[in-house]
């Protein structure tokens, strides 16, 4: 089994920012039950645990028990407060909020399509919650959780030798109902600049590359983890698309160092994209690499073609990271150790 703790124990350890900022301050991270936000959460309690560091976790949640399940193991002596409720909650329950960390915000193609007022209100109503909540509470620093996404279909041709810079966001379609999601995190965006622009809130941008790593649920359904899935079962992988789409990757605790470097030293109304150049590949190349890495043999990529299925156009996102890369933030893990780590915790 995967040793999640010893993972962000070391990252606590180990990464090199002004931890000393954080002492005995109180940070607020939104979708604690989340991937991103359950490591950042995590990552931050095994500071507490090695350091005696004094910050204490607001971990806003929508679900108690799940949070007490993600986040097994850790409590008040920890320095881990859970509070449950949404996030127009976020004022009645008085939460202290010196830094934020906004991640929460719905994650899967299905719920855009099925739920796409809902993904849209979450993400935009959601995030103008937390803003105000820091303008009130004077936060020092939020850091809201955006996506590589904003990109819509990015270049036109696949290839990583023009990446994509934070100021070359591209088209997309407002009248595609899926669009909730990416037009939604744009929205968001343009409301982090706002409030830092009319009101001073110290807000930055984090442009996430798809993340993912151990830490995920087992019963995860997006396209790594069933693919991971398959494979380990020695079952065929039923790709509904042609798989033609690139982009770029990032894992979790690189995820999380890059968040942590950005609420430290990143400077309030810029956007930063956060991927692993490294990772740059077609959807159906990926899928082909983890079948032949994991299922020995025994399975394939089939490609069936459905042009109901919930997901994105065909899109090219190589992103441009010399922005964080400036602040001394460097992706560790590659595309392949990535899978390695995440089938060993699904195993």
């Amino acid at each position: 089994m995967y040793d999640l703790r010893k993972e962000y124990s070391d990252l606590a350890r180990g990464l090199d920012i002004d931890w000393g900022a954080l002492a005995g301050r109180h940070v607020l991270i939104t979708g604690a039950t989340g991937l991103v936000g359950s490591l950042c959460a995590r990552t931050l309690l095994e500071r507490n645990r090695a350091y005696d560091a004094g910050i204490t976790v607001h971990a806003l949640v929508r679900d108690a028990a799940k949070a007490e399940s993600t986040l097994a193991g850790y409590g008040p002596k920890d320095g881990l407060i859970v509070h449950e409720g949404g996030l127009d909650d976020v004022e009645s329950l008085g939460i202290p909020a010196d830094y934020v960390i906004h991640p929460a915000c719905p994650t899967t193609s299905s719920f855009f399509m099925s739920h796409p007022v809902e993904t849209f209100d979450a993400i935009v109503n959601g995030t103008k919650a937390l803003l105000n909540h820091a303008r009130k509470k004077r936060s020092s620093s939020f850091v809201y959780i955006s996506s590589m996404e904003v990109y819509g279909m990015g270049n036109t041709s696949p290839g990583a030798g023009s990446p994509l810079s934070e100021e070359s966001v591209g088209y997309v379609d407002p009248c595609s109902v899926r669009s909730c999601y990416s037009e939604g995190k744009r929205a968001a965006e343009n409301l982090c600049v706002a409030y830092h622009d009319e009101y001073d809130v110290p807000v930055t941008i984090a442009r996430l590359a798809q993340t993912f790593g151990p830490g995920i649920p087992h019963d995860d359904v997006r396209l790594f983890a069933a693919l991971s899935r398959a494979a380990m079962d020695g079952r065929d992988f039923v790709m509904k698309t042609t798989g033609a789409s690139t982009r770029m990757y990032v894992y979790t605790s690189d995820a999380v160092s890059a968040i942590l470097t950005l609420l430290l030293r990143g400077e309030a109304g810029l956007a930063y994209n956060v991927a692993n150049p490294a990772t740059y590949s077609s959807i159906r190349d990926m899928a082909d690499m983890v079948m032949a890495r994991f299922s020995g043999g025994a399975a394939r990529v089939v490609v069936d073609v459905d042009p109901d299925a919930p997901y994105p156009p065909e899109h090219h996102l190589p992103l441009d990271v010399s922005r964080i890369e400036k602040l001394g933030w460097r992706p560790r893990v590659g595309l392949e150790e990535m899978y390695d780590r995440l089938v060993a915790h699904l195993s």
